[in-house]
């Protein structure tokens, strides 16, 4: 399934994609696409509804990020093989980890605000991992069990707060609008093998990045396994996973974004994304 929100920001209503592509109100069946809505016993039930004899949402609705109430979100840094080879950085042994502020999280086709006094927010493209169990110390070959599925993730970073004085990721990484999720969840089932996805993005029509999950360093089902044995995941758990090559921070010379830029990503089978960059706004 290709489950969506749908609405005005606040107050999205859950839907999922038919196989036309035309949008189905399941607001009856599900309070949200959120917490235990995305566990296994809710996501079997929403499988067996015919999506023909569901409501029809007319029109051109705005999606909202594909999952509600982000708890935990959780990103991977240098996690591609490839990009970590144009930072120069080593290949990690382990996964480095650092948060996201869940309040960053907006839809996928929302305006990117550039933090006050910004000159170096940079763009990813990435695979993004939804939780729909709760889960601590789960075996690697059990990990698939507790995922509800996958989307795409803008992770949106800041490279001076993240590099220059302190030099702490999470401060680059969290700022309003940095978290662009969906356009919808894909479960797990839709997804015929997670490390074999495309993954590109576009700046200006310019192709920017261009990539495959296939050159992770560490897959999605490691990576489940080896954060829950740190921390409890729960549904509606978020896990970003890394970007491949063509960062802004990579070229040379370096090359950042601008209010004005519009930026266009999807990965195989996940979907696009698309937003315009605007400047900061106390609003």
């Amino acid at each position: 399934m290709k489950l969506v929100r749908f609405g005005r920001a606040g107050r999205e209503k859950p839907g999922l994609v038919d196989a036309a592509g035309k949008i189905r109100d399941i607001s009856e069946h599900v309070p949200d696409i959120a917490g235990s809505s995305l566990s296994a016993k809710s996501l079997a039930k929403l499988k067996r509804l015919k999506p023909e004899k569901l409501p029809l949402v007319g029109g051109r609705p705005r999606f909202g990020a594909c999952v509600g109430d982000v708890g935990n979100f959780i990103a991977v840094g240098l996690n591609f093989a490839d990009h970590a080879a144009e930072t120069g950085a080593p290949i990690p042994k382990e996964p480095i980890l650092f948060n996201k502020a869940p309040s960053c999280v907006v839809g996928p086709n929302d305006d990117v605000m550039l933090p006050k006094d910004s000159v170096k927010t940079d763009w990813e493209v990435e695979l993004a991992i939804v939780i729909g169990e709760s889960a601590s110390y789960v075996p690697e070959k059990e990990a698939m069990d507790v995922i509800a599925g996958f989307c795409i993730c803008n992770d949106v970073s800041e490279r001076a707060y993240q590099m220059e004085g302190t030099g702490q990721w999470m401060k680059g990484k969290g700022c309003p609008t940095f978290g662009p999720l969906g356009p919808w969840l894909v479960t797990t089932d839709e997804v015929r093998d997670v490390q074999k996805l495309g993954m590109w993005l576009e700046v200006n029509g310019r192709r920017m990045q261009t990539g495959s999950t296939a050159t992770m360093i560490f897959g999605v089902k490691f990576l489940v396994h080896y954060i829950s044995t740190f921390m409890k995941l729960e549904p509606g758990d978020v896990i970003t996973t890394g970007t491949p090559p063509g960062v802004g921070l990579g070229k040379k010379p370096p090359v950042f974004l601008k209010p004005g830029d519009i930026m266009r990503l999807g990965i195989e089978g996940l979907g696009e994304q698309k937003q315009l960059v605007v400047p900061w706004s106390a609003e």
